[in-house]
């Protein structure tokens, strides 16, 4: 059995892992819905929203009309000592083993692709976060969406490049990526990383938009979440990506907006 596979029937069977359509509860509430063993040995069911196309247009794109927040690398430098101290404020205590995933001082949101977003392969991470992250993430997405269509559209959707991780995975990472830290903010499910150097295309239809405008409406979105106070970001220049860690507020349960998002079982 797969490390993921695993860590989901662990965490199913503990938690009961509620999808996004259910009835709204409180964020804070440890209540989630029964799912029964069979349902857990289930492969995985088919999302469309996992379909992409990974072909870049190069030629015939229209830029965009982009707010700068220039330069994203100087803007978006919040340390990870100040993205630790919020991520074990508001997330839980890493998972070191079976016993751990039993006793979560959070629920926890299963994070597939859809509308919002696209969840890459994941490689060193597993798919899930604290509901106020999930929250924060489908905003993001939903506004990328939202400034992108009142632009002049485009077919195009964020990809979330890294969730979850344990102390095991970051070990794992440190292999590869020398900038990895051993207390790593992704341990308490409070962060996830949005890549600014590739975006999903939905479709092939036009208008085509240049990967540089997308990243700096992305930086446009990141910009306006943090400062309402319900981020900080780092901008990882290595990695290609933002690394963004959720601020604790109340929030209405995570919903995604349309019945793809809210399939139990994601890849």
């Amino acid at each position: 059995m797969s490390g993921l596979k695993h860590l989901y029937i662990w965490v199913c069977m503990a938690l009961a892992v509620m999808s996004c359509s259910e009835v709204e509860q409180p964020a804070e509430s440890m209540s989630e819905s029964a799912v029964n063993l069979a349902e857990l040995l289930e492969e995985p069911a088919a999302n469309p929203w996992d379909s992409r196309i990974d072909t870049v247009i190069d030629e015939g794109c229209q830029r965009l009309v982009i707010r700068h927040v220039f330069p994203l690398r100087k803007t978006f430098n919040d340390s990870n000592n100040v993205q630790l101290e919020a991520a074990k404020s508001l997330g839980f205590n890493p998972i070191h083993c079976d016993e751990d995933i039993l006793h979560l001082s959070r629920p926890i949101r299963r994070i597939v692709s859809c509308e919002q977003y696209f969840v890459d392969d994941l490689t060193h991470s597993f798919p899930y976060l604290v509901p106020e992250a999930a929250q924060l993430l489908h905003d993001i997405g939903q506004a990328f969406n939202d400034s992108l269509a009142a632009r002049g559209g485009g077919n195009y959707r964020i990809k979330v490049t890294s969730l979850l991780r344990t102390p095991a995975t970051v070990r794992k990472l440190k292999k590869v990526n020398k900038n990895a830290t051993e207390e790593s903010t992704h341990s308490f499910g409070t962060t996830f990383d949005i890549s600014y150097g590739k975006f999903v295309i939905d479709s092939l239809t036009p208008p085509y938009r240049t990967y540089e405008d997308l990243k700096n409406l992305l930086g446009e979105i990141l910009y306006d979440m943090r400062e309402q106070g319900r981020c900080f970001v780092k901008f990882e220049f290595r990695q290609s990506c933002f690394h963004i860690t959720t601020l604790w507020q109340r929030i209405n349960i995570y919903r995604c907006g349309n019945d793809f998002c809210s399939l139990r079982h994601g890849s």
